[in-house]
């Protein structure tokens, strides 16, 4: 096939032997089929921020931060240097991520390096060496099912221990090879600690897949695997052998934020009343006593 503009220096480099095929085209990347040797991988080509589908980016990147200084000023004021700076960090963001993950046990592919825009990465293929679908397309048995979405909750814990959320993960951003499942996508991966909006971004992962497999095992949906991670994280007591059960209640007293609020308006209504009615005795008795002084003096 005609070799794609984007993939045409890593091909002059040696990078890249041979554009095989396209193999999808999403909201934020094209990826390709490639040979590097004799090696078949995937390129991954992502599309520059003006021709992304992807919404709510500075939503992701908040908290992200470069080691130079100058580079970050730059980001910051939104400069032409300071947006190829922020592209260059969020394809950096997922090669950074992927390391990270590989090496906390969760299954991702394996990369290759990115070069302009480019990431070169293992392709997920079955035994029969045919590229792995991705979740939205299988269909599984009840028990396969609660195996799976075992496996995928103790992948999103080890991301979270690491401290990492994906931020966009659902049936669509997982594929299926013969051995489980893959996690890929993850250039929006956010920081747990530093992103204001990672918890909500949890919960929302982790709804995702849970309604998938509860198509098929319906007893998941009653699961509440994001709670309790996060408030395990926050306690300090996540750690990579910790069971997840799935279950969790929340401190009432803490969670019931309407009747907080309640308390405090009736509380601040009270003191209102009281002022009103101090100030009204006073200008009473100022009356009272500006009458007698009239008095006295006829």
């Amino acid at each position: 096939m005609k070799i794609p503009k984007r993939l045409q220096p890593l091909v002059a480099d040696g990078l890249i032997d041979e554009v095989i095929r396209p193999l999808m085209s999403g909201k934020e990347a094209a990826v390709f089929v490639v040979r590097c040797g004799d090696a078949i991988r995937c390129a991954k080509v992502y599309k520059e921020a003006s021709k992304r589908s992807f919404k709510q980016a500075v939503q992701y990147q908040e908290g992200r931060k470069v080691r130079n200084s100058r580079r970050q000023r730059a980001m910051e004021k939104g400069s032409k240097y300071g947006r190829k700076q922020q592209e260059d960090s969020w394809h950096n963001a997922e090669v950074d991520a992927l390391y990270r993950l590989d090496r906390a046990g969760v299954r991702v592919p394996e990369p290759f390096g990115c070069v302009e825009g480019v990431l070169l990465m293992e392709l997920i293929t079955n035994d029969e060496g045919e590229v792995a679908p991705r979740l939205n397309d299988v269909d599984m048995s009840a028990e396969l099912a609660l195996e799976d979405h075992a496996m995928l909750m103790h992948y999103v814990k080890l991301m979270l221990i690491e401290g990492l959320v994906h931020g966009d993960l659902s049936e669509f951003n997982v594929l299926v090879d013969d051995y489980g499942p893959v996690i890929i996508d993850l250039p929006q991966a956010v920081d747990a600690a530093a992103n204001n909006h990672a918890y909500s971004m949890l919960e929302r992962d982790v709804e995702n897949i849970t309604t998938y497999y509860a198509q098929f095992a319906p007893q998941l949906s009653r699961s509440r695997y994001a709670q309790e991670m996060w408030a395990l994280y926050e306690e300090g007591n996540l750690n990579a052998e910790t069971p997840l059960t799935g279950e969790f209640e929340e401190d009432a007293a803490s969670a019931d934020v309407d009747a907080v609020l309640l308390e405090i308006k009736a509380a601040l209504a009270e003191e209102e009343a009281k002022q009103a009615r101090m100030a009204s005795d006073e200008q009473s008795v100022d009356g009272s006593d500006h009458g007698e002084n009239e008095w006295e003096e006829k």
